[in-house]
């Protein structure tokens, strides 16, 4: 019965993690327990010999597609070269061939101990269950070497750095990324808030300026990410085709030197800081995985020493003022940045050697200081556990608890469903269609996917950016598509908010405008994609298989 099982490593933690059904969480403490604690004895030179194949595959998979050798990359050029983060964590092909069954024994020895690991329970259990499953099946693991935790290590460059990468791709893409203060920083969540301001979607000032007025980009974004050490703040325009990029790159310098100067408004500051509350509120729906509570915990202890972390963090975004964010993007955006241009490759292009010829960043002077953990303050406990009995057996599983359903009918025929569940306070409404893209046999391919994305943009009273405004000012997200047998129009909304965004939600179902302008627009952006698909196997498999399936007809 389980769910979201994986382990995953990135540039602070390595984690392992599973959903497992209350009735099975016996069996995953011991499989947890039996990883951390009882391994090495069982790691031979077979099995990491098969794991490198399968990291060094993963490897591939994540550099043979298009942009794929970006962040390598920029981690290069960004960050000095005895910094923890200048290269990626997955490593060269080099040193994962050079990888020993020494080196992996070693590095298990100085950072699997208790002391170096947090464990977190959460869901269908108390504390005091919590504790005892943690004693029972963790306690009697030693706690390890002392770790040497570093310091944040801010190095932004000291003038602009710029490089080229081909690849092949279907348009050239711009990449602008800044070093900027750490994960847990006051200075993260106010280049948070500014970040959304100049590139969080539709309503940002470089989309309104590169792609609805000056039509020069596909798309365009900014975002930082938050990091121990140091976060990276970046950029990022798909520049059409045809278009020099060296056009983009100085609007995109005209409106990060107008940011600077004037801040953002207090209404763009206002819906940024909704943006962020309804994003927090949204990740806590989920139990743990690819985020969700447990994760939120997680991470507050291991980078912070504190799993309630992110109350400090929410109370920062809501008390950021236009000054505040106005000063710090001043401090950071006017410090260097890396500006790198991704263009199309030719048909010879060699990715290989155009990436040795990168010039990386050189030494710093100095590191971080390192921050020792008290050593000899920690014991064991004693376990009653008996391994040689094997893996605890689940033999039953708890009844799926599904909510009541009621049901009603409108005057117009339109039937009504009502499922209630209170773990976030957030609604969900789904209107759903019943016709889809087959519908589009003998006509044009394509029509009801095009038509529904055109109805989430104008509506008779509101054109697109009014609508996006008014859906980011309620922390709102709307959404509408087709799959193959029907169509759908979503409303995620915050409870507080739920019924002007309702409203808006109403609006945007019944009176769509269908809008030249908007076609147009996303006319170009649906052909980019198509592009951008041809240059990918998987999308090109995807696009032949069905007629080879299903005929031409």
């Amino acid at each position: 019965g389980t769910t979201d099982m994986n382990g995953t490593t990135w540039f602070d933690r390595t984690n392992y993690f599973e959903t497992v059904p209350t009735t099975a969480l016996d069996t995953a403490l011991w499989l947890e327990s039996d990883r951390m604690g009882h391994l090495l004895g069982a790691i031979g030179q077979e099995e990491l010999d098969t794991q490198r194949g399968v990291v060094q595959n993963e490897k591939r998979q994540g550099e043979n597609r298009p942009y794929g050798r970006v962040d390598q990359n920029i981690l290069s050029n960004l960050f000095p070269a005895n910094h923890p983060y200048q290269h990626d964590t997955i490593g060269s092909m080099e040193d994962l061939d050079a990888a020993s069954l020494a080196d992996v024994k070693q590095w298990f020895n100085d950072n699997y101990g208790a002391a170096n690991t947090t464990l977190v329970l959460a869901g269908d259990i108390t504390v005091a269950q919590a504790r005892a499953k943690a004693l029972q099946y963790f306690g009697d693991i030693p706690s390890g070497k002392p770790v040497a935790r570093q310091q944040p290590w801010v190095t932004p460059l000291a003038a602009q750095k710029r490089g080229v990468q081909h690849d092949h791709v279907s348009q050239p893409r711009i990449y602008r990324t800044w070093a900027a203060p750490q994960l847990g920083s006051d200075a993260a969540i106010q280049l948070d808030l500014a970040t959304t301001v100049l590139g969080g979607g539709k309503t940002s000032r470089l989309y309104q300026r590169l792609v609805y007025q000056d039509n020069l980009v596909d798309d365009v974004s900014a975002a930082i990410q938050p990091f121990a050490l140091s976060s990276q703040v970046q950029i990022q325009a798909d520049v059409k085709d045809g278009v020099d990029p060296a056009k983009v790159e100085a609007i995109i310098d005209e409106e990060l030197k107008k940011f600077i100067a004037q801040g953002p408004t207090a209404d763009e500051l206002q819906r940024a800081q909704v943006a962020y509350r309804a994003g927090f509120v949204r990740g806590l729906e989920k139990v743990g995985g690819f985020g969700g509570k447990a994760v939120i915990l997680a991470e507050g202890q291991v980078y912070r020493g504190d799993p309630g972390a992110y109350k400090q963090d929410l109370q920062r975004g809501q008390a950021a003022t236009v000054d505040s964010v106005k000063q710090t993007a001043a401090t950071w955006f006017g410090k260097g940045d890396y500006l790198l241009t991704v263009l199309p490759a030719g048909k010879d292009f060699d990715p290989a050697a155009e990436d040795k010829a990168v010039v990386a960043r050189g030494e710093e002077p100095g590191k971080p200081a390192p921050r020792l953990p008290a050593a000899g303050k920690y014991k064991t406990t004693a376990s009653t556990l008996d391994r040689s009995k094997g893996v605890p057996q689940t033999s039953q599983f708890p009844d799926l608890s599904f909510p009541q359903l009621q049901r009603g009918k409108l005057k117009n025929g339109v039937e009504v469903i009502l499922a209630e569940r209170h773990t976030i306070p957030v609604t969900q409404v789904e209107l759903l269609f019943d016709a889809g893209y087959a519908a589009d046999q003998g006509n044009k391919l394509g029509t009801a996917s095009f038509s529904a994305a055109l109805m989430n943009e104008s509506t008779a009273a509101l054109d697109s950016v009014e609508v996006a405004q008014r859906r980011q000012r309620l922390g709102a997200i709307t959404a509408v598509g087709c799959d193959l047998d029907s169509c759908s129009a979503s409303l995620d909304a915050l409870n507080d908010q739920l019924q002007p965004s309702l409203q808006l939600f109403s609006d945007i179902v019944r009176n769509p405008a269908f809008k030249a302008a908007d076609i147009e627009r996303i006319r170009g952006q649906w052909l980019a994609g198509i592009a951008q698909e041809k240059t990918q196997p998987n999308s090109l498999a995807l696009r032949a298989l069905p007629p080879l399936l299903f005929g031409q007809n």
